[in-house]
Protein backbone atom coordinates (compact mmCIF):
# COMPACT_ATOMS: atom_id res chain seq x y z
CA UNK A 1 0.00 0.00 0.00
CA UNK A 2 1.33 3.45 -0.92
CA UNK A 3 1.13 5.85 2.02
CA UNK A 4 2.65 8.81 0.18
CA UNK A 5 5.71 8.72 2.46
CA UNK A 6 9.16 9.39 1.10
CA UNK A 7 11.89 7.05 2.29
CA UNK A 8 14.41 8.69 4.59
CA UNK A 9 18.11 8.51 3.65
CA UNK A 10 19.88 5.33 4.74
CA UNK A 11 21.17 5.40 8.28
CA UNK A 12 18.32 7.55 9.56
CA UNK A 13 16.59 4.71 11.41
CA UNK A 14 18.01 2.01 13.61
CA UNK A 15 17.67 -1.49 12.12
CA UNK A 16 17.89 -4.72 14.09
CA UNK A 17 18.21 -8.30 12.88
CA UNK A 18 16.42 -11.22 14.54
CA UNK A 19 19.30 -12.11 16.82
CA UNK A 20 19.43 -8.56 18.13
CA UNK A 21 15.66 -8.56 18.65
CA UNK A 22 15.87 -11.71 20.72
CA UNK A 23 18.74 -10.43 22.86
CA UNK A 24 17.13 -7.10 23.74
CA UNK A 25 13.94 -6.60 25.73
CA UNK A 26 10.80 -5.40 23.96
CA UNK A 27 10.59 -2.26 26.04
CA UNK A 28 14.07 -1.24 24.90
CA UNK A 29 13.68 -1.70 21.15
CA UNK A 30 10.01 -1.68 20.20
CA UNK A 31 7.96 1.46 19.58
CA UNK A 32 5.25 2.05 22.17
CA UNK A 33 1.80 2.29 20.56
CA UNK A 34 -1.16 4.01 22.25
CA UNK A 35 -4.62 3.23 20.83
CA UNK A 36 -7.67 5.07 22.16
CA UNK A 37 -11.42 4.73 21.61
CA UNK A 38 -14.50 6.30 23.19
CA UNK A 39 -15.90 3.05 24.64
CA UNK A 40 -16.11 -0.68 23.90
CA UNK A 41 -19.88 -0.92 23.54
CA UNK A 42 -21.42 -3.06 20.80
CA UNK A 43 -20.81 -1.28 17.50
CA UNK A 44 -18.84 -1.42 14.27
CA UNK A 45 -15.96 0.86 15.29
CA UNK A 46 -15.66 -0.86 18.66
CA UNK A 47 -15.58 -4.28 17.03
CA UNK A 48 -12.84 -3.17 14.63
CA UNK A 49 -10.82 -1.62 17.49
CA UNK A 50 -10.97 -4.88 19.43
CA UNK A 51 -10.01 -6.92 16.37
CA UNK A 52 -7.07 -4.64 15.58
CA UNK A 53 -5.65 -4.64 19.10
CA UNK A 54 -5.90 -8.43 19.30
CA UNK A 55 -4.24 -8.99 15.94
CA UNK A 56 -1.36 -6.48 15.75
CA UNK A 57 2.04 -8.16 15.71
CA UNK A 58 3.44 -8.09 19.25
CA UNK A 59 6.95 -8.35 17.85
CA UNK A 60 6.56 -4.94 16.20
CA UNK A 61 4.87 -2.76 18.85
CA UNK A 62 4.15 -2.63 22.58
CA UNK A 63 0.48 -1.77 22.96
CA UNK A 64 -1.12 0.60 25.47
CA UNK A 65 -4.91 0.95 25.37
CA UNK A 66 -7.05 3.89 26.44
CA UNK A 67 -10.69 4.90 26.40
CA UNK A 68 -12.99 7.69 27.53
CA UNK A 69 -15.65 5.41 29.02
CA UNK A 70 -14.45 2.05 30.31
CA UNK A 71 -17.53 0.02 29.48
CA UNK A 72 -18.86 -2.35 26.87
CA UNK A 73 -18.82 -6.00 25.89
CA UNK A 74 -15.66 -5.70 23.81
CA UNK A 75 -13.56 -4.92 26.89
CA UNK A 76 -13.40 -8.65 27.61
CA UNK A 77 -10.01 -10.13 26.89
CA UNK A 78 -8.30 -6.93 25.74
CA UNK A 79 -6.18 -6.43 28.85
CA UNK A 80 -5.76 -3.27 30.96
CA UNK A 81 -7.18 0.06 29.82
CA UNK A 82 -6.39 3.58 30.96
CA UNK A 83 -9.63 5.55 31.29
CA UNK A 84 -9.84 9.33 30.75
CA UNK A 85 -13.38 10.53 31.45
CA UNK A 86 -14.62 13.77 29.93
CA UNK A 87 -16.89 14.41 32.89
CA UNK A 88 -19.78 15.20 30.55
CA UNK A 89 -17.99 17.83 28.48
CA UNK A 90 -14.90 18.09 26.30
CA UNK A 91 -14.29 21.52 27.79
CA UNK A 92 -15.03 20.96 31.47
CA UNK A 93 -12.58 20.93 34.37
CA UNK A 94 -12.46 17.13 34.58
CA UNK A 95 -11.70 16.87 30.89
CA UNK A 96 -8.76 19.28 31.20
CA UNK A 97 -7.40 17.45 34.25
CA UNK A 98 -7.52 14.21 32.32
CA UNK A 99 -5.79 15.83 29.36
CA UNK A 100 -2.90 16.67 31.68
CA UNK A 101 -2.91 13.12 33.05
CA UNK A 102 -2.93 11.69 29.54
CA UNK A 103 -0.01 13.91 28.45
CA UNK A 104 2.02 12.73 31.44
CA UNK A 105 1.24 9.10 30.69
CA UNK A 106 2.22 9.47 27.02
CA UNK A 107 5.58 10.96 28.06
CA UNK A 108 6.17 8.44 30.85
CA UNK A 109 5.60 5.50 28.50
CA UNK A 110 7.70 7.02 25.69
CA UNK A 111 4.74 6.63 23.32
CA UNK A 112 5.98 6.70 19.73
CA UNK A 113 2.61 6.31 17.96
CA UNK A 114 -0.73 7.66 19.23
CA UNK A 115 -3.81 6.61 17.27
CA UNK A 116 -7.28 8.04 17.98
CA UNK A 117 -9.99 5.69 16.73
CA UNK A 118 -13.21 7.73 16.64
CA UNK A 119 -14.75 11.20 16.86
CA UNK A 120 -14.38 11.97 20.57
CA UNK A 121 -10.88 10.53 20.80
CA UNK A 122 -9.91 12.54 17.72
CA UNK A 123 -10.79 15.69 19.66
CA UNK A 124 -9.30 14.47 22.95
CA UNK A 125 -6.14 12.54 22.08
CA UNK A 126 -4.76 14.26 18.98
CA UNK A 127 -3.99 17.72 20.47
CA UNK A 128 -2.68 16.18 23.71
CA UNK A 129 -0.40 13.76 21.88
CA UNK A 130 0.97 16.54 19.69
CA UNK A 131 1.66 18.77 22.69
CA UNK A 132 3.21 15.83 24.57
CA UNK A 133 5.73 15.40 21.78
CA UNK A 134 4.54 12.03 20.47
CA UNK A 135 6.42 11.51 17.18
CA UNK A 136 3.54 10.00 15.17
CA UNK A 137 -0.08 11.04 15.73
CA UNK A 138 -3.00 9.58 13.78
CA UNK A 139 -6.74 10.22 13.67
CA UNK A 140 -9.59 8.15 12.26
CA UNK A 141 -12.60 8.85 10.09
CA UNK A 142 -14.91 5.86 10.46
CA UNK A 143 -18.12 7.58 9.39
CA UNK A 144 -18.92 9.73 6.41
CA UNK A 145 -19.22 12.80 8.61
CA UNK A 146 -22.60 13.99 7.35
CA UNK A 147 -24.23 13.22 10.71
CA UNK A 148 -21.98 15.65 12.60
CA UNK A 149 -23.06 19.22 13.31
CA UNK A 150 -21.19 22.00 11.54
CA UNK A 151 -19.44 22.81 14.83
CA UNK A 152 -18.39 19.19 15.33
CA UNK A 153 -17.10 18.98 11.76
CA UNK A 154 -15.01 22.14 12.18
CA UNK A 155 -13.58 20.96 15.50
CA UNK A 156 -12.63 17.58 14.07
CA UNK A 157 -11.08 19.16 10.96
CA UNK A 158 -8.91 21.32 13.23
CA UNK A 159 -7.75 18.20 15.09
CA UNK A 160 -7.03 16.39 11.83
CA UNK A 161 -4.74 19.19 10.71
CA UNK A 162 -2.51 18.32 13.68
CA UNK A 163 -2.22 14.67 12.55
CA UNK A 164 0.48 12.98 10.54
CA UNK A 165 -2.23 10.91 8.86
CA UNK A 166 -5.97 10.31 9.09
CA UNK A 167 -7.04 6.70 8.55
CA UNK A 168 -10.37 6.44 6.71
CA UNK A 169 -12.17 3.11 6.39
CA UNK A 170 -13.67 3.96 2.99
CA UNK A 171 -12.87 6.14 0.01
CA UNK A 172 -16.21 7.87 0.54
CA UNK A 173 -15.07 8.99 4.02
CA UNK A 174 -11.77 10.25 2.60
CA UNK A 175 -13.59 12.17 -0.15
CA UNK A 176 -15.74 13.90 2.47
CA UNK A 177 -12.63 15.11 4.31
CA UNK A 178 -11.13 16.34 1.04
CA UNK A 179 -14.18 18.56 0.62
CA UNK A 180 -13.51 19.93 4.11
CA UNK A 181 -10.03 20.99 3.05
CA UNK A 182 -7.96 18.17 4.54
CA UNK A 183 -4.89 17.54 2.39
CA UNK A 184 -5.07 14.47 0.14
CA UNK A 185 -1.58 13.39 1.20
CA UNK A 186 -2.73 13.27 4.82
CA UNK A 187 -5.49 10.71 4.09
CA UNK A 188 -5.00 6.93 4.02
CA UNK A 189 -7.78 4.44 3.27
CA UNK A 190 -7.61 1.17 5.25
CA UNK A 191 -10.79 -0.86 5.05
CA UNK A 192 -12.30 -2.83 7.88
CA UNK A 193 -11.29 -6.46 8.21
CA UNK A 194 -12.77 -9.69 9.53
CA UNK A 195 -11.11 -12.64 11.30
CA UNK A 196 -10.99 -16.10 9.66
CA UNK A 197 -13.89 -17.23 11.86
CA UNK A 198 -16.21 -14.80 10.04
CA UNK A 199 -15.76 -16.80 6.84
CA UNK A 200 -16.31 -20.21 8.42
CA UNK A 201 -19.59 -22.13 8.30
CA UNK A 202 -21.77 -21.77 11.39
CA UNK A 203 -24.70 -23.67 12.86
CA UNK A 204 -27.85 -21.56 12.31
CA UNK A 205 -29.16 -19.82 15.40
CA UNK A 206 -32.74 -20.12 14.14
CA UNK A 207 -34.21 -23.43 13.10
CA UNK A 208 -35.11 -23.75 9.43
CA UNK A 209 -38.82 -23.93 8.66
CA UNK A 210 -39.93 -25.42 5.32
CA UNK A 211 -41.30 -22.73 3.03
CA UNK A 212 -40.05 -19.85 5.23
CA UNK A 213 -37.51 -17.30 3.98
CA UNK A 214 -35.81 -14.90 6.38
CA UNK A 215 -34.72 -11.32 5.74
CA UNK A 216 -32.42 -9.77 8.35
CA UNK A 217 -31.18 -6.37 9.43
CA UNK A 218 -28.21 -6.14 11.81
CA UNK A 219 -27.79 -2.69 13.34
CA UNK A 220 -27.88 -0.96 16.71
CA UNK A 221 -31.19 0.73 17.48
CA UNK A 222 -29.71 4.00 18.69
CA UNK A 223 -29.58 6.09 15.48
CA UNK A 224 -32.49 7.03 13.25
CA UNK A 225 -30.02 7.18 10.37
CA UNK A 226 -29.93 3.37 10.45
CA UNK A 227 -33.51 3.63 9.16
CA UNK A 228 -35.12 0.57 10.71
CA UNK A 229 -38.49 2.20 10.01
CA UNK A 230 -37.81 2.04 6.27
CA UNK A 231 -37.26 -1.70 6.51
CA UNK A 232 -40.47 -2.21 8.49
CA UNK A 233 -42.47 -0.22 5.95
CA UNK A 234 -40.92 -2.17 3.09
CA UNK A 235 -41.64 -5.38 5.02
CA UNK A 236 -45.33 -4.49 5.17
CA UNK A 237 -45.34 -4.31 1.36
CA UNK A 238 -43.42 -7.56 0.97
CA UNK A 239 -45.51 -9.75 3.30
CA UNK A 240 -48.65 -8.88 1.36
CA UNK A 241 -47.11 -10.77 -1.59
CA UNK A 242 -44.90 -13.26 0.28
CA UNK A 243 -46.73 -14.66 3.30
CA UNK A 244 -43.87 -17.11 3.85
CA UNK A 245 -41.29 -14.50 4.88
CA UNK A 246 -39.99 -13.45 8.28
CA UNK A 247 -38.05 -10.27 9.01
CA UNK A 248 -35.37 -10.63 11.69
CA UNK A 249 -34.00 -7.51 13.42
CA UNK A 250 -30.73 -7.94 15.33
CA UNK A 251 -29.61 -5.18 17.69
CA UNK A 252 -30.82 -3.18 20.64
CA UNK A 253 -31.00 0.39 21.84
CA UNK A 254 -33.32 3.19 22.92
CA UNK A 255 -35.37 3.04 19.69
CA UNK A 256 -36.34 -0.60 20.08
CA UNK A 257 -39.71 -0.08 21.83
CA UNK A 258 -40.71 2.47 19.17
CA UNK A 259 -39.78 0.03 16.41
CA UNK A 260 -41.71 -2.81 18.04
CA UNK A 261 -44.76 -0.54 18.26
CA UNK A 262 -44.37 0.41 14.57
CA UNK A 263 -44.19 -3.27 13.60
CA UNK A 264 -47.48 -3.87 15.43
CA UNK A 265 -49.05 -0.82 13.79
CA UNK A 266 -48.06 -2.11 10.35
CA UNK A 267 -49.73 -5.44 11.11
CA UNK A 268 -46.51 -7.42 10.73
CA UNK A 269 -47.41 -9.72 13.63
CA UNK A 270 -45.62 -13.06 13.26
CA UNK A 271 -43.71 -11.78 10.23
CA UNK A 272 -41.14 -9.88 12.32
CA UNK A 273 -38.84 -11.00 15.11
CA UNK A 274 -36.66 -8.80 17.36
CA UNK A 275 -33.63 -10.75 18.59
CA UNK A 276 -31.96 -7.99 20.58
CA UNK A 277 -28.19 -7.65 20.94
CA UNK A 278 -26.40 -10.83 19.86
CA UNK A 279 -22.80 -11.99 20.08
CA UNK A 280 -23.44 -14.96 17.74
CA UNK A 281 -23.87 -12.89 14.57
CA UNK A 282 -22.35 -15.61 12.37
CA UNK A 283 -24.96 -18.08 13.61
CA UNK A 284 -27.74 -15.57 12.99
CA UNK A 285 -26.44 -14.88 9.46
CA UNK A 286 -26.44 -18.63 8.81
CA UNK A 287 -30.20 -18.49 9.47
CA UNK A 288 -30.90 -15.74 6.92
CA UNK A 289 -31.57 -15.76 3.18
CA UNK A 290 -30.65 -12.11 2.69
CA UNK A 291 -29.86 -9.00 4.73
CA UNK A 292 -30.94 -5.39 4.28
CA UNK A 293 -29.24 -2.16 5.34
CA UNK A 294 -31.42 0.89 4.57
CA UNK A 295 -29.16 3.42 6.38
CA UNK A 296 -29.06 7.01 5.17
CA UNK A 297 -25.35 7.27 6.06
CA UNK A 298 -22.59 4.63 6.08
CA UNK A 299 -18.84 4.69 5.65
CA UNK A 300 -17.88 1.00 5.55
CA UNK A 301 -20.63 -1.05 7.14
CA UNK A 302 -19.57 -3.97 9.33
CA UNK A 303 -23.06 -5.36 8.89
CA UNK A 304 -22.52 -5.55 5.15
CA UNK A 305 -19.03 -7.05 5.27
CA UNK A 306 -20.14 -9.66 7.83
CA UNK A 307 -23.03 -10.64 5.54
CA UNK A 308 -20.63 -10.84 2.59
CA UNK A 309 -18.22 -13.05 4.56
CA UNK A 310 -21.12 -15.38 5.40
CA UNK A 311 -22.20 -15.55 1.76
CA UNK A 312 -25.53 -13.83 2.46
CA UNK A 313 -26.70 -11.44 -0.30
CA UNK A 314 -27.23 -7.79 0.69
CA UNK A 315 -29.69 -5.08 -0.30
CA UNK A 316 -28.41 -1.64 0.74
CA UNK A 317 -28.94 2.03 0.05
CA UNK A 318 -26.65 3.70 -2.45
CA UNK A 319 -24.97 5.94 0.14
CA UNK A 320 -21.43 6.48 1.42
CA UNK A 321 -19.13 3.50 1.06
CA UNK A 322 -21.89 0.96 0.36
CA UNK A 323 -21.17 1.04 -3.37
CA UNK A 324 -17.51 0.17 -2.67
CA UNK A 325 -18.74 -3.11 -1.19
CA UNK A 326 -22.01 -4.06 -2.86
CA UNK A 327 -21.47 -2.83 -6.43
CA UNK A 328 -20.36 -4.96 -9.41
CA UNK A 329 -22.76 -7.83 -8.89
CA UNK A 330 -22.04 -8.44 -5.22
CA UNK A 331 -25.45 -7.29 -4.01
CA UNK A 332 -28.27 -4.88 -4.80
CA UNK A 333 -28.16 -1.10 -4.30
CA UNK A 334 -31.34 0.99 -4.07
CA UNK A 335 -32.15 4.68 -3.83
CA UNK A 336 -32.07 6.05 -0.29
CA UNK A 337 -35.55 6.98 0.93
CA UNK A 338 -37.43 4.97 -1.72
CA UNK A 339 -39.32 2.32 0.25
CA UNK A 340 -41.05 1.01 -2.88
CA UNK A 341 -37.70 0.34 -4.59
CA UNK A 342 -36.41 -1.28 -1.40
CA UNK A 343 -39.44 -3.59 -1.23
CA UNK A 344 -39.09 -4.48 -4.93
CA UNK A 345 -35.41 -5.38 -4.49
CA UNK A 346 -36.24 -7.65 -1.53
CA UNK A 347 -39.04 -9.30 -3.49
CA UNK A 348 -36.81 -9.95 -6.51
CA UNK A 349 -34.28 -11.80 -4.33
CA UNK A 350 -36.97 -13.75 -2.49
CA UNK A 351 -38.28 -14.97 -5.86
CA UNK A 352 -34.89 -16.01 -7.27
CA UNK A 353 -32.90 -18.55 -5.26
CA UNK A 354 -30.28 -18.80 -8.01
CA UNK A 355 -29.63 -15.06 -7.91
CA UNK A 356 -29.38 -15.11 -4.11
CA UNK A 357 -26.80 -17.88 -4.32
CA UNK A 358 -24.70 -16.15 -7.00
CA UNK A 359 -24.68 -12.78 -5.23
CA UNK A 360 -23.75 -14.46 -1.96
CA UNK A 361 -20.91 -16.46 -3.51
CA UNK A 362 -19.46 -13.44 -5.35
CA UNK A 363 -19.71 -11.31 -2.22
CA UNK A 364 -17.93 -13.92 -0.11
CA UNK A 365 -15.13 -14.30 -2.66
CA UNK A 366 -14.61 -10.53 -2.68
CA UNK A 367 -14.57 -10.34 1.13
CA UNK A 368 -12.06 -13.20 1.39
CA UNK A 369 -9.76 -11.39 -1.05
CA UNK A 370 -10.11 -7.85 0.28
CA UNK A 371 -11.64 -7.63 3.76
CA UNK A 372 -9.58 -9.73 6.17
CA UNK A 373 -8.21 -8.76 9.57
CA UNK A 374 -4.77 -9.82 8.34
CA UNK A 375 -4.88 -7.21 5.58
CA UNK A 376 -6.20 -4.53 7.91
CA UNK A 377 -3.52 -5.19 10.54
CA UNK A 378 -0.71 -5.36 8.02
CA UNK A 379 -1.77 -2.01 6.54
CA UNK A 380 -1.79 -0.39 10.00
CA UNK A 381 1.58 -1.89 10.89
CA UNK A 382 3.14 -0.73 7.62
CA UNK A 383 1.75 2.77 8.07
CA UNK A 384 2.95 3.08 11.68
CA UNK A 385 6.41 1.82 10.70
CA UNK A 386 6.71 4.05 7.62
CA UNK A 387 5.78 7.16 9.59
CA UNK A 388 8.23 6.32 12.38
CA UNK A 389 10.97 5.86 9.82
CA UNK A 390 10.09 9.17 8.21
CA UNK A 391 10.38 10.86 11.60
CA UNK A 392 13.76 9.22 12.23
CA UNK A 393 12.45 7.51 15.36
CA UNK A 394 14.90 5.52 17.46
CA UNK A 395 14.11 3.22 20.34
CA UNK A 396 14.52 4.54 23.88
CA UNK A 397 15.10 2.31 26.87
CA UNK A 398 12.33 2.68 29.44
CA UNK A 399 13.34 3.82 32.90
Amino acid sequence: MDYGIETEPSGQMQTLDNSQLQSTTANEILPQLFLMINSLETGGSERQFAALTRSLDASLFVQHLGCIMEKGAFLDGLGPFSSFSLGGSLYGAKSFRNRIRLARQLRKNNIAVAHAFDFYTNLFLIPVARLAGVPVVLGSQRQIGDLLTSGQSRAQAMAFRLCDRVICNSQAAADHLLKQGIRRGKLVVIRNGLPPSAFADATPALAAIPGLLRVGMIARMNLRAKNHLALLKAAARVVSKFPGVEFVLVGDGPLRSELEQEARSLGLGNHVRFLGDRRDVRAVLASLDLTVLPSSSESLSNSIIESMAAGVPVVANRVGGNAELVDDGRGVLVTEGDESELATAIESLLRDEGLRKKLGQDAKAYAEANLTIEQMCRSHEELYTALLERKGWRAKAHR
